[in-house]
């Protein structure tokens, strides 16, 4: 410790594995990218423009679509610069930089995901009380609560990580820069920091799962009481979207941060790259596909356009 010297930059190792397919992988990155942020772009709009889209449920949907564009541009992007270059680097602050915004969209999006199944809730347990208890007042509050709580439980962590001494011990073995790959960098003992990540990562994600299955829970009861079989399916139907869209973030995210140190690198990169490429790719079909409203706003909207 006593010849410690404080890195300046770290050196990503990527997908180095792969020399041979590096203009797929170009192309690759780049049109997932164009995809994701031209189809998160457009529901935005629909949303913003459409008026029957001028809802509760939608104007979260469209917090989510937001921030499923800066979690895609805070990493893509400097992949996709990085692809053809032999020398892969990012300054000491540029990483931490990525490190705090990709970590702090990605809590903000998962206290998000609660508030929606809050929402469902209330849409399906209390249809009549609905659009008094969730007015455009409490919406916004939730909304905002969502990106201040995802901030406040970010920051800690990220300035903990910020202060580990790295020494000579730059490579990440990584595509971008995440808790996991600097936290087995450190030369000094990361024991505090590692621990403070991991109570901050699980507090947010475990109380928002909680929060979501308490919902569900409440959803499921309220379902099964329903006498009709239509009626089931129109209220399971509220809910089949975001449900998909819970599922498959939530696991990953606990996979990934419950233990932020795992051993395995291979494994990290294959569900950071699910996470953080697929899913902001994958959530606005989702929703676009299995909800009648928005697919009849797109195909208005459409027409709009046309005009």
């Amino acid at each position: 410790m006593a010849n410690q010297t404080n890195v300046k930059e770290f050196i990503i190792l990527g997908f180095s594995s792969f020399q041979k397919h590096q203009t797929f992988l170009y192309l690759f990155f780049l049109i997932i990218y164009t995809i994701t942020v031209t189809v998160n772009i457009s529901l935005i709009m629909i949303i913003r423009f459409g008026g029957r889209l001028h809802k509760p449920m939608y104007y979260l949907l469209g917090n989510l679509s937001f921030l499923e564009l800066g979690y895609i541009s805070v990493t893509v992007p400097k992949i996709i610069v990085d692809i053809p270059r032999e020398r892969k680097s990012i300054s000491f602050s540029g990483c931490m930089a990525q490190l705090f915004f990709f970590t702090f969209l990605g809590a903000t999006e998962t206290i998000l995901l609660a508030v929606m199944s809050f929402d469902r809730f209330l849409a399906v347990c209390y249809p009549l009380r609905y659009s008094v208890i969730m007015s455009n007042r409490v919406c916004l509050l939730l909304a905002v609560t969502s990106w201040v709580l995802g901030f406040l439980t970010t920051s800690f962590p990220i300035i903990k990580i910020s202060q580990l001494h790295f020494c000579n011990f730059n490579v990440i073995n990584h595509f971008f820069c995440e808790s996991a790959p600097l936290l087995k960098l450190s030369c000094s003992d990361p024991y505090f920091k590692e621990l403070t990540v991991i109570i901050c990562a699980s507090s947010v994600i475990l109380s928002s799962v909680l929060l979501t299955m308490m919902s569900y829970g409440y959803i499921l009861q309220t379902i099964l009481k329903i006498p009709s079989v239509t009626g089931k399916k129109k209220a399971a139907s509220t809910c089949a979207s975001h449900l998909i869209v819970v599922t498959t973030f939530y696991s990953t995210m606990f996979a990934m941060y419950i233990k932020p140190t795992a051993s395995q690198g291979s494994l990290n990169k294959v569900m950071a790259l699910f996470y953080a490429v697929f899913t902001p790719l994958i959530n606005p079909f989702i929703y676009s596909l299995r909800n009648k409203e928005v697919k009849e706003a797109v195909v208005l909207f459409l027409k709009r356009r046309r005009l």
